[in-house]
């Protein structure tokens, strides 16, 4: 599933049901920081998620039972695929390069980010 962009009440509730996988709207409203959003406020955002595709819910009892269907690794993937084509002129090269250039990267990192690299030509050429 393609999304546009979450908003920060999105995204900050996609994160919750992200990592709970399926949580009642007490739960969600439960995770936030002081001071709590409304009930209402939340319950609002939710039910335009769902309108929106984003998150699909259960009936249990009075309640409801809510979970994302929007993927994680989807989302932030087409958030960075979209971030690559609009700011680096659709060259991951150059994202790369700024990233690795402009971001303070222990050595530890820079040697993950190589072994990633090295691991995915490898996957490349074996293809």
């Amino acid at each position: 599933m393609k999304a546009k962009q979450l908003n920060t009440s999105e995204l900050e509730i996609m994160e919750y049901l992200w990592k709970l996988d399926k949580a009642y709207l007490k739960d969600i409203v439960g995770l936030y920081g002081d001071p709590k959003p409304a009930t209402t406020t939340v319950s609002t955002v939710l039910s335009r998620m769902c309108d929106k595709g984003y998150v699909g819910f259960e009936k249990s009892g009075r309640d409801k039972l809510y979970f994302p269907l929007l993927e994680k690794e989807n989302y932030f993937s087409t958030q960075v695929n979209s971030m690559i084509t609009r700011f680096f002129d659709n060259s991951a090269a150059s994202f790369a390069s700024f990233f690795t250039k402009d971001g303070d990267l222990t050595m530890e990192q820079l040697n993950e980010l190589k072994k990633l690299v090295n691991n995915k030509i490898a996957t490349k050429k074996k293809k």
